[in-house]
């Protein structure tokens, strides 16, 4: 069963370089402008992932702009939890980070747990493998949540 699109959604995860970018980037591509969409991490320790690039530039989705940031930058940069209609936490550490700040709040926190695609595989091809499986996961959990792709694929 599909849900009506939220005003706003926060995906965030570890780092905001594999997951929740992606999930960002192609929420946007699938249901257009009508949502407000970013995403953060626990820790902003790196750049966006290249292959996340990569698996998402196969869909049209262009990644290569993001700029990963925390839960503390966004808050330092005026952006308040509370104004997200919803969190979809994409790592357990990033739930348990969600569930501490949001604890004043009366904002819903989904748990979508999505496989960290890094480190795995050894070759280039393989790695992309598993990153394609990461966004192919992400994919399947947003068309549950809230039904086809709109418009913009």
């Amino acid at each position: 069963m599909t849900h009506p699109l939220p005003q706003s959604v926060l995906f965030c995860c570890d780092h905001n370089a594999v997951r929740s970018p992606m999930a960002e980037g192609i929420m946007k591509k699938f249901y257009g402008q009508g949502t407000y969409v970013q995403s953060v991490g626990v820790q902003n320790d790196m750049e966006i992932d290249g292959f996340s690039i990569a698996v998402c530039h196969e869909l049209g989705v262009e990644l290569s702009r993001h700029r990963s940031r925390s839960f503390d930058e966004m808050e330092e940069w005026g952006e308040d939890l509370s104004s997200f209609d919803l969190v979809v936490a994409l790592s357990p550490a990033s739930q348990a980070r969600a569930m501490e700040l949001t604890r004043f709040y009366h904002l819903e926190v989904e748990f979508w747990p999505t496989l960290d695609p890094t480190g795995l595989g050894e070759t280039r091809e393989a790695k992309l493998e598993s990153y394609r499986a990461t966004r192919d996961q992400i994919i399947t959990r947003l068309t549950d949540r809230w039904g086809a792709a709109q418009g913009n694929t």
